[in-house]
């Protein structure tokens, strides 16, 4: 089978162009970079977080001027140029996709080969993450969306480039995984129906979590609640999680003072040689600055005033 039957075009690379027509256009559906987030593989999203944005309960955040981004959509053509004259092949730009079999299944590709079934995603990456790419090796959540593409395209393979830290080019070959593909399909067939039905997926304990909770409930109620009995075994948990995290910082802060005392006076050691060489550090830091805020309120309250900020609204949770 081509690809024209498992997929169909909904935008064009010229359509794509309006920014804010392909963000719309995204929310009909499930687009590769998301895939990640349902089965639990985008360290920057949750599944709960992508249900309210899905569910129009919260907005998406804005993140085209975060430098990070902007930067590596200049870079986009830079690297399908280079994977291009490293990899000896050609490729031709791409608009938007949906799956025949599941609408809501998009895809975005980055670049469409020419003259073979495959497809081409364009990274870019601090120098800090190069062993997340050394050795064949791509991020979870990379992998995942370029599984997505070959299950919305129904193609056999994709390349993936990423150029790490400016400087470093790398390039690999992720086959379709059959496996993988059906899992996916399934998690996305069940987030997405959550979606239709507005049920919740459930909680975790990701900061993306925590964030979007506190998005949806605002708080403001102040009468006290009676908590379903499930609550008891969940405070029972905690208890002993927390229990648990008493005794770990105590061992952790055990071992750090063992340290501190082999390192004396000096603020850098290491232990080991060559890949295996840990570096310990006690370095001495200057002292923090601060202003004594009662003193100044009490003192001088209009110069107080004029400087105080308020931070926005949030929730603090406690047991």
């Amino acid at each position: 089978m081509s690809m024209r039957d498992h997929c169909s075009l909904i935008m064009t690379v010229k359509d794509m162009e309006d920014r804010a027509n392909w963000l719309a256009m995204r929310e009909h559906g499930i687009g590769g970079s998301e895939a990640a987030s349902i089965v639990g593989l985008n360290p920057w999203k949750s599944p709960y977080q992508l249900w309210l944005e899905k569910t129009g309960q919260v907005e998406p955040e804005d993140i085209s001027d975060k430098e990070a981004v902007h930067f590596g959509t200049k870079l986009e053509q830079l690297v399908a140029d280079e994977f291009c004259e490293r990899e000896r092949k050609r490729v031709r730009r791409s608009g938007m996709y949906k799956s025949k079999g599941h609408p809501y299944m998009l895809g975005s590709f980055d670049r469409l080969l020419v003259g073979e079934d495959a497809g081409l995603e364009c990274k870019t990456t601090s120098a800090f993450k190069r062993k997340d790419w050394d050795e064949g090796k791509v991020p979870p959540n990379y992998y995942v969306q370029c599984q997505h593409y070959m299950m919305v395209s129904g193609l056999p393979r994709w390349y993936i480039a990423c150029l790490v830290g400016g400087n470093h080019y790398v390039c690999w070959t992720i086959e379709r995984d059959e496996d993988d593909i059906a899992a996916l399909k399934a998690a996305e067939n069940d987030f997405w129906q959550k979606v239709q039905d507005r049920t919740p997926p459930a909680v975790d304990g990701s900061d993306s979590c925590s964030d979007a909770l506190r998005e949806r409930f605002k708080g403001g109620q102040v009468e006290p609640i009676e908590l379903p009995s499930k609550a008891s075994k969940l405070i029972a948990r905690y208890d002993e999680l927390e229990e648990a995290k008493d005794d770990i910082d105590t061992q952790l802060k055990s071992v750090q003072n063992q340290l501190c005392e082999m390192l004396g006076d000096n603020e850098i050691g290491y232990v080991g040689t060559g890949d295996d060489a840990r570096m310990v550090k006690w370095k001495v830091v200057n002292g923090r600055t601060t202003i004594d805020s009662k003193r100044l309120k009490a003192e001088m309250p209009d110069v107080f005033a004029m400087y105080s900020k308020v931070g926005k609204p949030t929730r603090r949770f406690s047991l």
